[in-house]
């Protein structure tokens, strides 16, 4: 008996073997009809390395097929890239039917979703896509000028170990259809840019949209944009928190 509860007692020192954590997946889809940006490639490129930097296994894609249960299967964000379409030209809007529902059942299923500058112009005629981006693109001041933005909501994590201020050159986009409920994280000042207007323009923001989460920045128009710290640090902080982690 002494033996018996000897060998019990040396079996229980040895742990079960634990399961590996799941290493988060992240598709980067930048699948384009309307202008197509220059910057996605560095997008691309800079995500990736960030992404793989910190521990994600990440996918590049710019086949809408990848939008399918199957294709989506496993992934926990989708960082849409300046994903744009012909505003004018229904036509352009590559989603079909089974796509569209094949997203909204990521989103719904508790999915995280980044969308970088022309993602918000985009599928104009699927209204529940601009819900979830949160705003329609609708105009941009001439270039690229060097603008001053502010951080407005230092709590959010998107937001964490950005200066409260800075200068930098982008396209910047004024918006339509823009969901006030929406948490801003970042503004632009107009008069930086010598735009009339004196009310601070929305530049990112987030929101939790039907069971997923949703983080969006204007920025990013400029090939040059994925070679900054800054923003890379913001799309990351973004990417964490659509996935909650």
């Amino acid at each position: 008996l002494g033996r018996i509860v000897g060998l019990a007692a040396a079996a229980g020192t040895f742990a079960p073997a634990q399961a590996a954590p799941k290493q988060p997946r992240v598709l980067l889809f930048s699948h384009s009809t309307g202008y197509r940006h220059a910057s996605i490639e560095p997008a691309v490129a800079a995500l990736t390395t960030m992404g793989t930097e910190a521990g994600y296994a990440i996918v590049a894609s710019e086949d809408p097929a990848v939008f399918s249960a199957a294709g989506l299967d496993g992934v926990d964000a989708i960082i849409l890239i300046s994903n744009s379409t012909r505003k004018d030209d229904a036509a352009t809007e590559f989603f079909s039917e089974s796509q569209r529902a094949a997203f909204q059942a990521f989103v719904r299923g508790g999915g995280g979703v980044v969308g970088i500058h022309a993602a918000a112009d985009s599928h104009y005629r699927w209204p529940w896509y601009g819900r979830m981006i949160g705003a329609w693109f609708t105009r941009h001041p001439p270039g690229t000028p060097t603008g001053t933005i502010r951080i407005v909501d230092p709590d959010h994590p998107a937001n964490a170990g950005l200066p409260e201020t800075l200068g930098r050159a982008d396209e910047w986009y004024y918006f339509d259809d823009y969901d006030p409920t929406l948490d801003v994280l970042v503004t632009l000042d107009p008069g930086s840019i010598d735009e009339a207007d004196v009310n601070p323009n929305p530049v990112s923001w987030a929101h939790e949209f039907e069971g997923g989460r949703v983080f969006y920045t204007a920025m990013g128009h400029t090939p040059e944009s994925y070679s900054d710290p800054n923003l890379i640090r913001h799309i990351g902080n973004g990417l964490s928190w659509v996935m909650r982690r």
